[in-house]
């Protein structure tokens, strides 16, 4: 059997995933990570190098196992990660410092560049669609700062789904769908921009080659074959960005489609043939992974990350239950809430803000507007309160969109972890009110991959051949408009809380869930 293997580093797991080329899924292995604070440095989010390559090499000889896939009947292999997270190198190859995508220690460095420069900020985000606020200029300029050592020693920088290639292949190089949040790439040329870096007084001599999503780069070496199980020699395939590669996973490669990923983050992308920015700097604009697209990208904190935190926390009972049945918790929680109603007897959650990429930040996490009365409010509301919550966020992100744009879609992709849930997906559908569509794969950004690394190896001439052959639904959500009219005025009295409650955390009163570097 002739299939591909792709390996997927999110913000809270890795995982390696086997499909067949007609886009079937055959074994998947994941394990859950974290990526720590270093005490010294607040902000910081590290990403061990030596401890993760050992997870995902274990997650590739689990994905061979578990699947009993010979690993000479893998055609070609390839990655995608998470945005923003970097990893440096010195001369000889050596990981020498790395950070994971919400990495946020380098406030002194922004609010330094802004001092020396009001306007680089605003020209840096003209040319590459990226502010400070996540890219890797700040967080060179600290490293420059602290640990300087470090900094002279880095030749080169990738991101963390070419570390992965790399680990495989010893190839260091990028690809422009996650290249491009670094800061340092031009969005219409889709290469790098070394004014940028040498603007922010960062040497420009970290960048390496760029290869778009499809091209093989290099193949398994011996080393990495003995630890992970793989043939030597197998190809190894540029791949991208999750948010890119999901939308792919799904068969967003044409102009106008709208894919809202579901994960640890929730990201509402929209496919534009040409970069879009905002004068307000508001909204962000990548790469697609598809070379002749741009996206508009909307990104909510953590809704993924909050509903494992509330499991964790509250729902012992139904994590029992789903050992018991072999049944997921999420399905036994859902199975509870679906007949609380609409806004969750007034449950409001406060978590992400809605997005403001030139200010971004996050009010103190809450939940507002509780009773006492355990009818009312109790654990199968607050998780409904939650999936709405996410919900809402969305659809604040797409009416900003709409406003910069005149853009508002007539049906949505959902894709993700999230998408497993059927009360979750009737309520995004409602919240929006417009049809979701829910593909057969949840595992969209993996597959995405898989479809670039399929190119790579021949099996396919093009994406867009690559998406027909492949790319399959499982159901589709018809939005109930009355339960949209009820949530549109749900959306403004939350709009409203949230900003008083983002004025408490502004003050001081509380803390923040999370702000850009920068911001005091």
């Amino acid at each position: 059997m002739e299939c591909i293997l792709a390996i997927d580093a999110g913000t809270g797991s890795i995982r390696a995933v086997l499909f067949d080329i007609k886009g079937n899924q055959l074994g998947v292995s994941q394990v859950e990570w974290s990526h720590v604070t270093d005490e010294q440095y607040p902000g910081s989010m590290e990403f061990d190098c030596e401890t993760n390559w050992t997870s995902a090499a274990g997650c590739i000889r689990d994905v061979l196992s578990v699947s009993g896939i010979e690993p000479k009947e893998i055609k070609a292999i390839s990655a995608t990660s998470m945005r923003e997270g970097i990893v440096l190198y010195d001369k000889e190859g050596r990981e020498i410092w790395a950070c994971a995508n919400v990495d946020s220690r380098a406030s002194a460095e922004v609010k330094a560049l802004k001092e020396i420069d009001s306007g680089i900020e605003e020209r840096i985000y003209q040319l590459s669609g990226q502010t400070f606020a996540l890219g890797a200029l700040p967080r060179l300029l600290w490293l420059k700062n602290h640990m300087a050592a470090a900094y002279e020693k880095a030749t080169a920088m990738t991101m963390i789904n070419d570390w992965i290639l790399y680990k495989l292949s010893g190839v260091l190089q990028v690809d422009p769908s996650n290249g491009c949040t670094t800061g340092i790439f031009n969005l219409k040329k889709r290469v790098w921009e070394k004014t940028a870096a040498e603007a922010c007084g960062i040497k420009s001599n970290l960048l390496p080659p760029v290869n778009e999503a499809g091209v093989v780069i290099g193949y398994v070496t011996e080393e990495a074959a003995c630890v992970t199980g793989l043939e030597k020699g197998t190809p190894v395939v540029s791949g991208g960005g999750d948010a890119q590669m999901a939308s792919v996973g799904v068969g967003a490669v044409e102009e106008g489609q709208t894919v809202v990923s579901g994960g640890s983050f929730w990201q509402q992308e929209v496919n534009v043939k040409h970069p879009v920015t905002d004068p307000e700097g508001r909204i962000r604009v990548n790469c697609h992974a598809v070379p002749e697209l741009c996206q508009i990208e909307m990104i909510a904190f953590f809704p993924g990350l909050v509903m494992r935190w509330f499991r964790d926390v509250f729902c012992d009972q139904e994590k029992e239950e789903g050992l018991a049945a072999g049944r997921d918790p999420y399905e036994i929680l859902e199975e509870k809430a679906k007949d609380v109603p609409v806004g969750s007897n007034g449950i409001m959650p406060v978590f992400s803000d809605t997005m403001n990429y030139r200010s971004w930040r996050h009010a103190s996490p809450s939940l507002i507007n509780l009773t006492l009365d355990p009818k009312k409010t109790g654990k199968k509301e607050i998780f409904k309160s939650l999936q709405e919550n996410a919900a809402i966020i969305t659809l604040g992100n797409l009416k900003l969109i709409q406003t910069v744009t005149g853009f508002y879609p007539e049906e949505v992709i959902f894709a993700g972890g999230a998408s497993k849930g059927k009360l979750w997906s009737q309520t995004l559908a409602d919240v929006l009110g417009v049809p979701v569509k829910i593909p057969v794969i949840k595992e969209a950004a993996a597959l995405g991959t898989a479809l670039f690394a399929g190119i790579g190896a021949g099996v396919y001439k093009n994406i867009h051949q690559a998406v027909n052959s492949t790319v399959k639904w499982e159901r589709k959500h018809m939005p109930n408009m009355e339960n949209h009219a009820l949530y549109q005025v749900i959306f403004e009295n939350w709009r409203k809380v949230y900003s008083e409650q983002l004025r408490i955390a502004d003050s001081g009163l509380t803390t923040h869930m999370w702000k850009a570097p920068g911001l005091y």
